[in-house]
């Protein structure tokens, strides 16, 4: 945890303000039984009024110094805490964009949103108790005990035996609680899981009527939350009881000797009096203390979970600079793959092997092949999405992997298989990779991507408001306007991953047509790679890849193909077919 604490160095001029508010509150807490002694013992057995009105009144003016700067310790600590936790949620959710493909995908979505959110505020929630409490109870323990000291040394041993077991008591608590803590992180993370899935696959779960099913898994996970919670509960209500036999224990200790005391005249009975009150502020800074270690092993949990995330490497992006575009942008316009082969982590299936292939300057290559073959997986490597195992991706003769990665990526205009749209207007939408991109170029890429008409159709046209991940709109258009958001970026390489999926075959006819028709008018060549299901969406291609189980089964246009390759006629075939019993 103490490693999350370095960035507090920019709030330390803060930090010293809270320690020195602590101390005064704490002195005044600490002198006050002093001068209540004085009271009784001077006042009240002599009958002083005036020394009584005197020292009470000393008394009121050093309370309200210490209420105030009780006030204002803790104003400063709530400051410093929430100021922290803002900095340290932007670096996690900082880190979490930044992390690499496979990082992503093995801590998953939901524990990444549980990181960055209850995580941090457990870290944010401890860290203000600790501004207050391991400032305050150390002052108020040490000073409790000088001060007792100064009372009656001999009395001091009795109260040590309510102390040690005090301490015992909350560290075995500690000890037990700790783990559960940790678990209990773990389920919260696993109903996040159960309740992301169930709220983005909605439809799918109606569709097949497992409303029951998924209430039962989120029942599952909840009682599961909820039987770790009171098992923890149960180990820290332990707290309370310990607690309170040690002072219960403490007070009678304290008064059965110090009744021998003042009846042998070794001790005053305003001494007594203040000596139980030292007594109870040296037990109650223990109190803090367990109350901030009742805390502190869930925050360490999520602390190394945080720091876990930290740790991690990120994509190496670097800062973006002009020069990055410029570089890249300069390059002569080939993609080619040399040898790739691929595995995803933990996975003992090579997705890829062996991939060499080379696409042109104004060239069309589309990929085909079967479910699973590694046509996405090939096309996530241009912009170093995922990074070969073995072999080179080379643009203009050049490792992409030496290359700027921003600048790299600009120079793309990448479809996604499953269409991401943004809780925005469309406008914005298609802007998203394009900031400054105008309105005639939004307008222009959207009819290119046949995305213009049922935008028109809407009331407030390009300025309508999108729901959250487009559910206001079918997956045709949600695919449409993944096209056009890559169009207006006018990229020199465009990929198009299974991005006509959605479309119907006349649709799918004029978004061709009119790609074609833009990229020949544009100022300058780009290339273009499809990933496609139907022969109808590529049979135009300059060459067509068909893959095999993660090979190059062969490559060739469509005419080449159908007199060399038996698995790309198969395709044809079955579509062909597909086709006629559809008519039929």
């Amino acid at each position: 945890m103490f490693k999350l604490f370095r960035e507090l160095n920019h709030y330390r001029w803060f930090i010293v303000g809270v320690i020195a508010l602590t101390i005064v509150q704490t002195g005044s807490e600490l002198f006050l039984p002093t001068l209540m002694s004085d009271i009784v013992d001077i006042g009240i057995v002599d009958g002083d009024l005036s020394y009584i009105y005197k020292v009470g009144s000393a008394m009121l003016a050093i309370a309200i110094l210490g209420a105030v700067g009780s006030a204002m310790a803790s104003y400063l600590a709530a400051s410093i805490s929430a100021g922290f936790g803002h900095s340290l949620r932007e670096r996690t959710y900082a880190k979490a964009q930044g992390l690499r493909v496979s990082d992503f995908h093995r801590l998953g979505a939901s524990s990444l949103i549980t990181r960055t959110t209850n995580d941090v505020t457990q870290v944010q929630n401890v860290l203000q108790m600790m501004l207050r409490i391991m400032l305050m109870a150390p002052i108020m323990c040490i000073g409790g005990v000088v001060m007792a000291l100064s009372q009656d040394v001999k009395l001091s041993s009795v109260l040590l035996v309510g102390i040690l077991l005090l301490i015992a008591g909350i560290l075995l608590i500690m000890k037990a609680a700790f783990p559960v803590f940790r678990t209990i992180q773990q389920r919260v993370d696993r109903m996040n899981l159960v309740i992301r899935e169930a709220l983005t696959g909605v439809r799918v779960i109606r569709a097949f009527h497992r409303l029951n099913w998924e209430r039962e898994r989120f029942a599952e996970s909840n009682e599961s939350l909820r039987d770790q919670s009171i098992a923890a509960n149960r180990i820290m209500s332990l707290n309370m009881p310990v607690i309170s036999m040690s002072f219960n224990l403490s007070t009678i200790l304290i008064l059965w000797f110090g009744a021998e005391r003042v009846s042998g005249g070794n001790l005053q009975v305003g001494e007594l009096m203040a000596f139980i009150q030292y007594a109870g502020i040296i037990l109650m800074s223990i109190v803090m203390f367990s109350f901030l270690f009742g805390s502190l092993p869930r925050a360490m949990v999520s602390a190394a979970r945080l720091n876990e995330l930290l740790d991690m490497p990120s994509e190496p992006c670097g800062n973006r600079t002009e020069d990055d575009r410029t570089l890249v942008d300069r390059l002569s316009l080939s993609v080619e793959f040399r040898n790739v082969s691929y595995r995803y982590p933990g996975s003992e299936r090579t997705v890829l092997s062996g991939i060499s292939f080379r696409a042109n300057e104004g060239e069309v290559t589309a990929i085909i092949g079967g479910t699973g073959a590694g046509k996405s997986t090939l096309l996530q490597m241009v912009p170093r999405l995922l990074e070969p195992e073995e072999g080179q991706i080379l643009i203009g003769g050049i490792d992409v992997a030496t290359l700027p990665l921003l600048g790299l990526r600009e120079i793309i205009g990448y479809v996604p298989q499953k269409a991401e749209i943004f809780s925005d207007s469309i406008a914005g939408n298609i802007r998203y990779g394009t900031p400054d991109a105008g309105d005639e170029d939004v307008r222009r890429a959207a009819e290119v991507a046949q995305a213009a008409r049922f935008i028109m159709d809407k009331e407030e046209g390009f300025d309508s408001l999108l729901a959250q991940r487009g559910t206001n709109l079918s997956g045709g258009q949600k695919q449409r306007l993944s096209i056009a958001r890559a169009l207006a970026r006018n990229p020199r390489i465009y990929l198009f991953d299974d991005s006509f999926s959605a479309l119907d075959y006349k649709t799918d006819a004029k978004l061709r047509a009119e790609l074609r028709s833009h990229l020949r008018n544009q100022a300058r060549s780009s290339i273009l790679f499809i990933v496609a299901q139907r022969i109808r969406s590529v049979i135009d291609a300059d060459q067509i890849i068909v893959l095999n189980e993660g090979r190059i089964a062969a490559i060739g246009t469509h005419r080449d193909l159908m007199e060399t390759s038996e698995d790309y006629r198969e395709i044809v075939k079955s579509q062909e077919n597909g086709e006629g019993e559809e008519s039929a």
